[in-house]
């Protein structure tokens, strides 16, 4: 007769161990091997707490990587098939686009993602899909009063606004990402002319962060100022009164609005499922939480990103700026023109 097992000094005979697992096994959210594993290059306080949101409601475990895009890229291309990676989110759609040539993202097909999120902002063959978004625009003084003739990105040339720009480097991904557009609409003469044409008129060499541009502004640095929408609505959700100050002080100008043209430029969040996922069921199922209306109200109300969902409520902040026409998504354009773009800002002297 076999002896029974000890566990915790009780003397609890096999079958009763085995009953016992099964029960376990059949609770929801049970502490077996139910997590997933998240490469991320996005560092924000408000996507923990809906990582932790996503556990509370599904029991699953949100391990979380943070780093570089293309740095995860390289990183689980080189741990190959026994990568631990099941999920890769980025801030750029040419990353987006980096991954899925790269080869380590896996087609999902999502009934929930395919009717959330529109066609426009998930990729064609299935390996990655938007899950927030966020406008690059040009900024001003409301003291001084929009600038005349200041309608489009091209307008930033005009030499009517010479010693008056702010922004940050150009080998930012931002800033790559809006020359990538400039580069797509007009080619690589004019939008060599029109990177030459920013360059002359900055009003201080290119540094900081996006947040640092504006704030030039008030500061009497610039006069205009080149940042993504999320950066200034963070001061308008701000209880600080000097935040508050700020965000009234600052206008904004959605450029390409009129008949006909683009609409203002556009990059995006993203996701995509690892090809090697060793937790594929959860992954998924994260996947298709981050574009559930609980997710998407905390891209928009907690980071301050227009959501990818449609119907997702904004920001007061984003409101309060007004509405626009967006720039079609094209990460697989996007990534092609990357480094035509930076080379060519960079050889315009926009460093």
């Amino acid at each position: 007769m076999r002896p029974p097992r000890r566990i915790s000094g009780r003397r609890i005979p096999g079958r009763r161990i085995l009953g016992l697992l099964a029960a376990a096994m059949a609770l929801p959210g049970a502490a077996l091997a139910q997590e997933v594993n998240l490469y991320s290059s996005r560092h924000y306080d408000s996507d923990r707490a809906l990582y932790a949101e996503f556990t509370k409601e599904t029991g699953i475990r949100v391990r979380l990587i943070e780093g570089d895009a293309d740095q995860l890229i390289e990183r689980i291309r080189n741990e190959g098939a026994n990568s631990p990676a099941d999920v890769f989110i980025t801030v750029d759609a040419a990353r987006l686009a980096r991954a899925a040539h790269a080869g380590v993202l896996a087609p999902v097909q999502s009934q929930v993602i395919a009717g959330r999120v529109p066609e426009g902002l998930r990729d064609p063959g299935g390996t990655w899909f938007a899950v927030s978004q966020r406008a690059r625009v040009i900024m001003y003084d409301k003291e001084r009063g929009a600038p005349q003739g200041l309608t489009r990105y091209e307008d930033l040339a005009d030499d009517r606004f010479r010693g008056m720009i702010c922004v940050r480097s150009s080998n930012h991904p931002y800033n790559i990402s809006l020359a990538a557009s400039i580069l797509a609409a007009n080619g690589p003469e004019r939008t060599e002319e029109w990177a030459k044409g920013v360059a002359a008129n900055l009003a201080r060499p290119p540094q900081g962060g996006d947040r640092d541009q504006f704030r030039a502004i008030p500061a009497g640095q610039c006069q205009l100022a080149i940042s993504n929408t999320y950066y200034l609505a963070a001061f308008g959700a701000s209880q600080r009164a000097e935040d508050q100050a700020l965000f009234q002080r600052i206008g904004v100008i959605f450029p390409n609005q009129g008949q006909g043209d683009r609409g203002a430029h556009v990059n995006i969040s993203g996701a995509g499922l690892v090809k090697t996922a060793p937790h594929r069921a959860d992954a998924i199922r994260f996947l298709e939480f981050l574009v559930s209306d609980k997710a998407q109200e905390m891209f928009a109300l907690g980071n301050m990103e227009y959501p990818a969902v449609p119907e997702a409520p904004l920001h007061p902040a984003l409101t309060a700026m007004g509405s626009f026409r967006g720039e079609k998504v094209d990460a697989e354009r996007t990534n092609t023109n990357a480094g035509p773009a930076l080379q060519i800002m960079q050889r315009a002297g926009w460093r």
